[in-house]
């Protein structure tokens, strides 16, 4: 199946996205389910560094442990899950618009299926990501825009 394809524009600075949308202490207050995000340790964050997120999924809360992929900032940040039978993959690219005083975020989530997890992808997992993602991404802009980001 083809990767799940979201792109928002946000009125701020490319650096300023960019910190935001891939600070996974910040996933909390822009997507829906997570619980609480931090890096692994690694800083600056680099290649191969581990990203650390806890997710609501229905009544119980589930740690995930990704890895960073790739990070060229201000411009491209991608990871990938490494453990559990639902593994995102996920790259962030943000884009400078208008000499860059705006930015063009684009999230492409694709997911990897271990096990049980064979199943549960393309029954609910990828349904609900393709429901949750343009709310994610409409909070991403306003928490952004509305100055929440730098505080």
């Amino acid at each position: 199946m083809a990767p799940l394809v979201s792109t928002i524009e946000i009125a701020r600075p490319p650096d300023e996205v960019f910190s935001y949308v891939t600070d996974p202490s910040r996933f909390v207050t822009w997507q829906e389910h997570i619980v609480s995000g931090r890096m692994g340790g690694e800083h600056p964050p680099r290649v191969g560094a581990t990203c650390i997120t806890t997710r609501r999924i229905g009544f119980a809360e589930r740690t995930i442990t990704s890895e960073i992929t790739a990070i060229d900032p201000p411009r491209s940040w991608a990871i990938r899950g490494i453990d559990g039978p639902i593994r995102a993959v996920v790259n962030v690219t943000v884009d400078p618009l208008d000499g860059k005083e705006r930015s063009r975020v684009t999230i492409v989530l694709d997911f990897e299926g271990h096990g049980i997890g064979r199943l549960l992808v393309p029954l609910f997992v990828r349904r609900e990501a393709r429901h949750e993602m343009p709310i994610n991404m409409r909070r991403l802009k306003a928490r952004i825009e509305d100055g929440t980001s730098t505080r």
